[in-house]
């Protein structure tokens, strides 16, 4: 049961099949047996197919809120009498890729030290070439980047897939489309992010495989904050990262605008030198894999 309702929550909260399927390591069909099962046990539809989306329903929604409780007794369960006696080093230092050391490695790390307190984190914030040169140089053990898996010193893990979106203020009365081609992506007003980023990098590989020399730019800033902030002021845009505007989306002050036929996405990884291994690492990874979306 603990599984189904597993699934269920990471299907509701991407919303798709698909995306579930991919971060489960399970095929889509393994997902939507699961969610028919639960839907056939509890006589109710959890949620609305339409041709190329699904929502949750109102008894979907319900459904969710109870889900959540039971897993999260799950997991206090398991802290209580699986990992009651897990010791770990007073000092853990971590290497995590900017986007996740912002939005979510930090409530993992505060819900781990309710269970570990004695144990104190150093994380370490960077592009992934920073963090991946830090765990070669033995200066950290392992981390979390958005590496592209080619370094054979290097061990990669999928973690979480992360999909970068274009997005403007909720309230911008120019952006009344839901959906944009490619030629008006190239004539809006874009905030982008320095050079040196990982998010422009991997935009601008994606745009150069459309054949989308440059885009509109006017303002260039630092730091995806920054770009939000800019964007709650203005009616321009900006390609971000999905799990750094949960909230905005959720309080209806961003909003996304889909480009046709351009899908912008990435892995971020565990990271580890190849050859290394520890209990330690493997136990606070699962931790991360299991807590990050709670």
């Amino acid at each position: 049961m603990k599984t189904k309702l597993h699934i269920f929550k990471v299907v509701a909260n991407h919303l798709s099949f698909t995306k579930a399927a991919e971060q489960l390591f399970i095929s889509q069909p393994a997902v939507s047996k699961s969610i028919r099962n639960l839907e056939e046990e509890y006589h109710v539809t959890l949620f609305i197919r339409k041709r190329n989306s699904i929502e949750l329903t109102n008894d979907g929604k319900a459904f969710l809120i109870y889900v959540n409780k039971i897993l999260e007794i799950y997991s206090q369960m398991e802290n209580q009498f699986l990992h009651k006696n897990e010791e770990f080093p007073d000092m853990i230092n971590l290497g995590v890729s900017t986007t996740l050391a912002n939005y979510i490695i930090p409530k993992v790390i505060a819900k781990f030290r309710t269970q570990f307190p004695k144990t104190h984190f150093k994380i370490t914030s960077g592009n992934s070439e920073e963090i991946e040169a830090l765990i070669l140089n033995q200066e950290l053990n392992f981390g979390i980047t958005e590496g592209k898996n080619t370094n054979p010193k290097l061990h990669f893990k999928k973690f979480v897939k992360d999909e970068i979106v274009l997005v403007t203020n909720a309230k911008n009365i120019t952006g009344k489309k839901d959906t944009i081609d490619i030629n008006v992506l190239k004539q809006v007003p874009i905030i982008e992010r320095e050079m040196g980023s990982g998010t422009k990098e991997i935009l601008h590989e994606y745009l150069k495989k459309h054949n989308i020399g440059k885009l509109n730019t006017v303002v260039t800033l630092n730091s995806t904050e920054a770009i939000k902030n800019y964007l709650l002021h203005s009616d321009n845009y900006a390609f971000v990262s999905i799990h750094a505007i949960t909230e905005e989306l959720m309080n209806n002050k961003l909003k996304i605008i889909d480009v046709k036929d351009l899908a912008i996405e990435r892995w971020f990884y565990f990271v580890s030198r190849t050859g290394f291994q520890s209990s330690h690492m493997d136990f606070f990874e699962k931790y991360i894999f299991d807590n990050y979306n709670f």
